[in-house]
């Protein structure tokens, strides 16, 4: 059966960090190499994998070195009101 609550801050983490790892072995980098490029120390980067634990601006220089930092620029953008029903929705129409 498919979940339809959206998503809540722990399952994000938990995407996020399985993302981060994916990616970085799709590079080609050990941990330690990811490490030492993007200046994120190596006990960080580690809890981040396990535990999805990390601080903004590390996350941020991982991004960059991984080469998915402009995935971060729409976060908290101004978005456009979503209609609340579907008579919003044909309201909209005429």
């Amino acid at each position: 059966m498919l979940s339809v609550l959206p998503k809540n801050p722990y399952d994000i983490l938990q995407e996020l960090k399985m993302r981060f790892k994916d990616r970085r072995k799709i590079l080609g980098y050990t941990q330690k190499e990811l490490s030492t490029r993007s200046g994120v120390s190596l006990g960080s980067l580690k809890r981040f994998e396990s535990s999805g634990q990390i601080a903004l601006e590390s996350l941020l220089n991982l991004a960059l070195v991984l080469e998915c930092l402009e995935d971060f620029e729409g976060v908290c953008e101004e978005r456009d009101e979503m209609p609340k029903s579907i008579d919003d929705i044909l309201e909209y129409k005429r």
